[in-house]
């Protein structure tokens, strides 16, 4: 995973807006896979930040479709770490900063509020 910093996030054009989780789901519904799904907004924008798959299965699903992933839970974990919680629904309303390219584009990277360490979803996953 790239360890940014907000200067070489800067340098490669991302935009830093301070944000706010508004929801927190951690949920298997409708598509077959463990999902973190955070609600962001900030300045009349938002979006949901997630849609990776954590792990695989679904309510009444059998035995042998469950499956975990090691990273799975090591990204639940060091994003509860960049925000700053170590409980995972107390992330709501928790103020965060976020990393995008512009209107129209993904946000895959997100920061603590205060302290410059960052997630990113793309490196992380690579």
């Amino acid at each position: 995973m790239k360890h940014w910093t907000q200067k070489e996030l800067i340098e490669h054009g991302y935009k830093i807006e301070n944000a706010q989780i508004t929801n927190v789901s951690l949920n298997m519904a409708d598509h077959g896979c463990l999902c973190l799904d955070l609600t962001i907004e900030w300045g009349g924008s938002g979006c949901v930040y997630g849609g990776y798959v954590l792990g695989k299965g679904y309510v009444g699903a059998d035995d042998e479709f469950f499956s975990g992933s090691e990273k799975g839970c090591e990204a639940i974990m060091r994003i509860m770490d960049t925000v700053g919680e170590s409980e995972l629904l107390n992330m709501k309303g928790k103020y965060i900063r976020v990393a995008h390219e512009g209107w129209g584009s993904s946000v895959k990277i997100i920061g603590n509020i205060v302290k410059d360490k960052w997630f990113d979803y793309g490196t992380f996953f690579k």
